[in-house]
């Protein structure tokens, strides 16, 4: 960017957050692509929801400097900030419409109601509600209340979202409905989302970059292709799933499930025992026990598989190729 700060720009420096002695974010420092969809991706108790809710202001930092468009936020009350949260409860107030519940942060700004109505109406228009603004909140579907949330945290503009788990509560078929939403709305308002998920699917399926965070620290961060195609450590390998971590003589790999094929015994890269088969639809997931008791799945399409059956006992050959194996560095 040649030393230009974009106004969006987002980023964090040797940001750290203690509960006591409780370190819950160690020292991490990342900076955010403008416009992007950012997934911060890891198991509970990594330090996820802390990032968020330190950039939000919900939650102090301990040390270091949460930095938007040039400035220093990290002292600033959430509402000065240029960033809004959509809390994983929705968090409706009952007792008022689906247009008030949207036009409630203007009215505690002091706008005239007619102002606020028109706003919110167009908020609303952009997630297709615009025919419920009267209903109540307990009128309203999972989904329903979820754009209503939505909408209430995009009425002040800001230049960033910041999205707490936002599809935990719908039914899985709603899930990947509402992902699809999500990210057509980021792409249509040009803003910076982050969203914290536990779910490496809704990650891949949602972020232009994952952070994937593990014991209060950053373990990877990247495209979310790269991430998932090129582990860089075992921890990633195995929470992103897909791959296989095997111990060769020359180091620790991680090897896509999908990139293992079969052959006979004494012509694979390794050779093993069937250990387990299952057959998934459209693919058939085959263990196989490999020397010092390491277990590798290969994943095998249905007619392949099919063609030339194996069952547990059977002594078979594995093959990748050697492109397709990446060192892992812990």
């Amino acid at each position: 960017m040649g030393g230009c700060v974009n106004k969006q720009d987002l980023e964090m420096v040797s940001v750290t957050k203690k509960y006591g002695t409780t370190v819950a974010v160690q020292s991490i420092s990342y900076k955010f692509k403008t416009d992007s969809y950012t997934c911060l991706l890891g198991p509970s108790g990594c330090g996820k929801s802390s990032t968020l809710r330190m950039i939000a202001g919900h939650e102090s930092v301990s040390e270091g400097s949460i930095v938007l468009g040039g400035r220093d936020i990290s002292h600033l009350p959430p509402a000065q900030r240029g960033t809004a949260m959509m809390f994983q409860n929705y968090a409706l107030f009952p007792h008022l419409s689906v247009l008030d519940n949207v036009a409630f942060s203007l009215k505690m700004k002091g706008d005239l109601k007619s102002d606020r109505h028109k706003s919110a109406g167009e908020i609303l228009e952009l997630v297709d509600l615009t025919e419920l603004a009267n209903r109540m909140p307990d009128q309203l579907s999972g989904g329903q209340q979820q754009r209503v949330a939505l909408a209430r945290a995009l009425i002040t503009r800001p230049q960033v979202l910041l999205l707490d788990e936002p599809l935990s509560a719908l039914d899985p078929f709603l899930r990947i409905r509402m992902r699809g939403e999500l990210r057509k709305l980021q792409k249509e308002l040009g803003i910076s989302f982050i969203h914290v998920t536990h779910g490496q699917d809704e990650a891949l399926a949602l972020a232009d970059d994952i952070i994937v965070m593990n014991n209060a620290v950053i373990e990877q961060a990247g495209p979310a292709r790269d991430v998932f195609n090129v582990p860089k450590t075992r921890f990633v390998a195995q929470f992103m799933g897909g791959h296989n971590v095997i111990a060769l003589p020359d180091g620790l790999f991680a090897i896509r499930t999908d990139a293992v094929s079969i052959t006979d015994p004494n012509r694979g890269s390794v050779e093993g025992s069937v250990t387990a088969v299952e057959y998934q639809g459209t693919q058939v997931s085959l263990s196989v026990r490999i020397t010092d008791d390491q277990e590798v799945v290969a994943l095998i399409p249905d007619a392949t598989f099919f063609a030339r059956p194996h069952h547990p006992g059977d002594r078979i050959g594995l093959h990748w190729d050697a492109n397709d194996q990446h060192r892992l560095t812990a």
